[in-house]
């Protein structure tokens, strides 16, 4: 089995999906917004703008039968009904979550193009390609006027969080893994560093946890 496990799961874990071949490639975009500017008798001049999102692109297929070659997992989904899971993520308008495991890919994204098709020689088999862009949930912060009349943003109660994750965790009826990593670590999108160490203890499908199983939680 390959070290890296490409995740796409819906920000709640209610729904996840773990590929079942690997990308031979992912490919990564990151880009700087750019203006030239022209002025007289000075000529040209680019102003470098904000860093972009980043876009994720890879292509795989999803297998009809189990293969130890190359798939990852004995248990597939039946490929139309992975499509149809990806396709509802899309029709949702809403950001889901990429993790890779082994890098520090674990990010919020959106679906910006996805395209599958069947071939010969491979009845049952999903080919696809799919391309997701780094999504980042706006803030708004209030405005509020000085003594002198001037505009400054209102200060929050935004410290950061200093508790110590605790070293295990006893699930109780109703969690997830996100809601885990959510109340120990202060995110719930590193619920897959959760996942990762207590692999042997969920198995294979990390939904399958249950109340009373004690779970080590990263520092």
């Amino acid at each position: 089995m390959a070290s890296l496990e490409f995740w796409l799961s819906t920000l709640d874990m209610k729904e996840w999906l773990w590929l079942p071949v690997n990308p031979e490639q992912l490919s990564v975009k990151s880009s700087h917004s750019y203006e030239d500017v022209k002025v007289t008798q000075l000529g040209e001049y680019t102003i470098i703008g904000e860093a972009e999102l980043k876009v994720y692109s890879f292509s795989s297929f999803f297998p009809r039968d189990y293969h130890p070659g190359y798939c990852e997992y004995e248990d597939l989904m039946n490929p139309w009904k992975t499509v149809e899971l990806i396709e509802g993520w899309m029709a949702a308008r809403r950001p889901i979550r990429l993790s890779i495991t082994g890098t520090e890919i674990k990010k919020q994204v959106t679906i910006r193009s996805f395209q599958y098709s069947e071939r010969a020689g491979s009845p049952g088999d999903v080919y696809y390609e799919l391309e997701l862009k780094q999504y980042e949930e706006v803030q708004f912060r209030q405005i509020e006027k000085n003594e002198s009349g001037s505009a400054v943003v209102a200060e929050g109660n935004t410290r950061p969080d200093s508790r110590i994750p605790p070293k295990a965790y006893v699930v109780i009826l109703g969690d997830t893994l996100w809601k885990i990593a959510q109340r120990t670590l202060g995110k719930g999108d590193r619920w897959n560093e959760i996942y990762s160490l207590n692999q042997l203890t969920i198995g294979k499908n990390p939904n399958s946890i249950y109340p009373g199983q004690k779970l080590v939680i990263p520092s």
